[in-house]
């Protein structure tokens, strides 16, 4: 067997981390079976079709991830968010998701959430400092 060595980088490449995605998949769909894995987009467009906000995430082993959800400031409290929101837990129902799950360190964000009907389910605090991240987690009916 070749030797290792070990390299630290803060510039790392895609196709190394495309070897350890692979890797990871590989080992999970073992463990777990197939996470039929999906992404998502919901996004709003100007009348240019430019996105002015939208939702990113992905759907696998039944829960629907949000890993991006933002709408430009000077179109915020129309209620945006809640129809993004709304478009993925429906997309996710589609794809006979369970639930929704997220994470947020903004406290507007957090209470936004609450509101819809999101839950905490854990936090790692002071992060960043003086501040946390909050876990969110919504069963879908």
């Amino acid at each position: 067997m070749a030797e290792l060595r070990l390299s630290v980088t803060a510039d790392p490449s895609a196709q190394a981390r495309a070897v350890l995605v692979a890797g990871l998949a590989g080992f999970h769909e073992t463990l777990l079976g197939p996470a039929d894995a999906m992404p998502l987009g919901v996004f709003l467009r100007d009348g240019r079709d430019a996105v002015q906000g939208g939702l990113w995430g992905r759907s696998g082993h039944g829960w629907l991830f949000v890993e991006l959800l933002f709408v430009a400031e000077a179109m915020r409290g129309r209620g945006l968010g809640a129809q993004l929101l709304a478009a993925a837990e429906d997309e996710a129902r589609a794809r006979s998701c369970g639930g929704v799950w997220l994470d947020t360190m903004n406290p507007a964000a957090l209470r936004f959430y609450l509101r819809h009907g999101y839950e905490s389910f854990g936090e790692l605090a002071d992060y960043p400092a003086g501040n946390r991240r909050v876990f969110l987690r919504k069963r879908l009916g």
